[in-house]
């Protein structure tokens, strides 16, 4: 197969070339007539296996082929992302995909100032990429009007539930027109997303190329136990002994990215960071400072999960395990794409247990376990298997009464100073869904 036998036009065949694709992978093979053909959808796919492509693509044939010229402060087409970095990839795939076409392509978020993209906006754009909440602050100052939009694309929506905006989906439903294709691109689909789909969709087809909630087998991955104040330690040790190069780290808080970063810097190792509280233009440069090899090690929390495309990217390290057991798989197919070969490997301590018995479960597969001399934890990590159940190591037995006088003494219960405290089962937090009502409102 071909992309030229997926019904595409010329131009877009002549950039896809440029750009070296050479035939449609499984997710775009099915995606794109399926586009083509004004279908509502719901796909899920493996991280690095081109959904981008698979939506932005079609979309691009059809708003050339298709529909009035864009009016002033308008858009044509809109594509929701959960992050700023993400909005900044994907149209950036985008204007690529349209480098031979007489199509427009913008992309708002937060983090900036806004002036410059409502002066963008008068205009008007072809195809806008945007996070929720700047879009719904260019909604309500008039800058952004959604009446000419013909399609809604949502690029890895379960993310976007997990930070929470449930409410600005909600309010952003009620901005568009009802008459239009909607199209959800995703690597894991929870039922909560299935549940939102179900009420943003019209009868969609759903397209799932590889099993639910799975790695690409492209990625190795394993586990090192070691305990939690030793963990910055033990990385400096496995980057010194691999030799790593060029290494993606997720961090859970963004506390702990500045304190890793930190102590690198220290060490005299050329490192950075990203998160949430960093001005964009300070993020965008480290990414692209990252991308160039002019950094080593970009430490991140999970802004950097999703979407993100590094070529050739040999290795993730998860210094922290993520608490939502989806992330994982998006952190680590930052590694492994395009049929790359990448490694994965997870900083593990008796606390986290939890979510990596979660992972385990979601991902059907036990990670092994590679014990770093030198480093061996004082608190156990107890053993974890694909079905979720943490086995707990047996305890010692008490240690018996000493003979002779003195009475009986209570020496309470002998506990091995290797034994892991009780880990507390951890609670996945709850997502809430959005309900749309789109009914007529009573009247008080």
């Amino acid at each position: 197969m071909t992309f030229a036998t997926l019904g595409l036009i010329e131009p877009l065949l002549r950039a896809l070339e440029t750009l070296g694709y050479q035939t449609p992978t499984p997710v775009q093979a099915q995606a794109i007539p399926a586009v083509l053909a004004g279908r509502d959808l719901m796909a899920a796919a493996q991280t690095g296996t081109g959904k981008t492509a698979g939506f932005a693509v079609p979309l691009l044939q059809l708003l050339t082929m298709e529909g009035p010229k864009v009016a002033a402060n308008s858009a044509r087409a809109l594509i929701l992302c959960p992050t700023r970095e993400l909005a900044e990839q994907v149209h950036a795939s985008v204007a690529e995909y349209a480098q031979n076409l007489p199509l427009t392509t913008y992309a708002v978020y937060g983090g900036v100032s806004i002036n410059p993209q409502m002066m963008k906006l008068r205009k008007g754009v072809d195809i806008l990429v945007a996070t929720p909440g700047r879009l719904i602050d260019l909604f309500r100052q008039n800058a952004l009007k959604l009446n000419q939009l013909q399609t809604l694309v949502l690029d890895e929506a379960d993310r976007m539930l997990d930070l929470g905006f449930s409410e600005e989906l909600a309010n952003i439903y009620r901005m568009l027109p009802k008459k239009r294709q909607t199209l959800l691109f995703s690597a894991t689909f929870s039922d909560e997303i299935r549940t939102l789909a179900g009420q943003m969709l019209n009868d969609p087809l759903t397209i799932e190329v590889s099993p639910r909630n799975v790695a690409a087998n492209t990625v190795k991955q394993w586990v090192v136990p070691v305990d939690k104040k030793r963990k910055a330690e033990l990385f400096v040790h496995l980057m010194r002994k691999g030799r790593w190069k060029q290494v993606l780290v997720f961090a859970k808080t963004r506390n702990g990215v500045d304190a890793l970063v930190d102590k690198l810097q220290g060490l005299g190792i050329n490192a950075d960071g990203i998160h949430g509280d960093k001005p964009q233009a300070t993020r965008q440069r480290a990414l692209d400072r990252f991308k160039s090899s002019d950094v080593q090690i970009l430490v991140a929390t999970d802004v950097a999960a999703r979407g993100l495309d590094i070529e050739d990217l040999p290795l993730v390290v998860n210094f922290d395990l993520p608490i939502v057991a989806e992330d994982y798989i998006h952190r680590i197919g930052r590694t492994g794409r395009a049929g790359n070969t990448g490694e994965a490997i997870s900083l593990v301590c008796a606390d986290e247990v939890n979510m990596l018995s979660a992972i385990e479960m979601l991902t059907r597969q036990t990670l092994s376990r590679h014990m770093e001399q030198d480093f061996e934890p004082e608190h156990r990590v107890p053993d974890t298997d694909a079905s979720g159940q943490v086995v707990k190591k047996p305890k010692k037995p008490k240690k018996p009464k000493s003979s002779g006088g003195g009475g009986k003494r209570n020496l309470g219960k002998w506990v091995e100073s290797g034994d892991a405290s009780p880990v507390e089962p951890s609670i996945k937090p709850v997502r809430k869904v959005p309900v749309f009502n789109t009914g007529p409102r009573k009247k008080k």
